[in-house]
């Protein structure tokens, strides 16, 4: 996920020179250092002060760790970072109070939630400003993002909700493929070209959807001819309940992203 916000930021324009990135292993640095010329990449195995040299001085400071590792990091780094750097947080569910309780008073602070199509350059993000954040600087924040997908501002109480839909939601899509190519294999269908047919359709009206102005909706109706096979199948979906079923998913996964808020706090 970090590298793949790495890639978009640096697809959109800033110049690998302005970024310094930090990993645990030297390994690792050396991979990053040979993939993005001129990026400057610290590995904590061969400096213990890594995550404080590469935040000294830094307009924006990306913390891309585990959730239960986000406090610590931020009280780590809270005597290096400039009253005006802008800290943006990737770490799923812990709350800007939490967060800004381990960070210098007044410190501008994002959260965000992104998922893993960032790494194919069609994320989908949302961002949450803390009160010490100005326009310009959530702006900028955003801006972080914006090379690898679509970014949306949104209050934090709807994070579990962004959470729920575009967080865990590449897992639903991968999900409806696998049941898509188990149900062609019990029709049927050789295991692996089930697989192809279903992989590749799901992948395909992905890409539909990512047209400019595309309404699912409208696409579906304009799959379902009247009385033919396709209309059949989304009957049976509905008297299946399938979509009462993704709801329920959905307001699950929100439940669950509020309990770990709540764990971590």
């Amino acid at each position: 996920m970090n590298e793949a916000v790495l890639a978009g930021l640096l697809a959109a324009g800033t110049a690998a020179a302005d970024v310094t990135a930090t990993v645990r292993r030297s390994e690792r640095a050396q991979e990053l250092r040979s993939r993005y010329e001129g990026l400057t990449v610290l590995a904590e195995n061969e400096d213990a002060q890594a995550n404080i040299k590469a935040v000294e001085g830094a307009a924006l400071v990306v913390l891309g760790v585990k959730p239960v590792g986000i406090v610590d990091l931020c009280r780590s780094i809270a005597s290096a970072l400039s009253p005006q750097t802008v800290v943006i947080s990737v770490a799923a569910a812990v709350t800007i109070a939490t967060m800004e309780a381990a960070l210098p008073e007044g410190q501008p602070l994002v959260r965000t939630m992104p998922n893993t199509p960032l790494k194919v350059g069609r994320g989908a993000v949302g961002l949450s400003a803390g009160s010490n954040v100005t326009e310009d600087q959530l702006a900028a924040a955003a801006a972080v993002f914006t090379g690898a997908g679509t970014t949306v501002i949104v209050p934090e109480e709807n994070l579990d909700a962004v959470s729920a839909i575009s967080g865990s939601g590449p897992a639903y899509a991968f999900y409806l493929a696998e049941a898509m190519a188990q149900a062609g294999v019990k029709l049927g269908l050789d295991p692996e070209l089930a697989m192809v047919l279903a992989r590749e359709t799901v992948a395909g009206a992905g890409a539909m959807l990512a047209q400019d102005g595309a309404d699912p909706a409208a696409l579906r109706k304009a799959v379902t001819s009247p009385n033919g096979t396709t209309e059949r199948a989304i009957a049976a979906f509905d008297e299946a309940g399938l979509p009462d079923i993704i709801a329920a998913g959905a307001r699950a996964a929100a439940e669950r992203a509020a309990e770990i808020s709540r764990e971590l706090a």
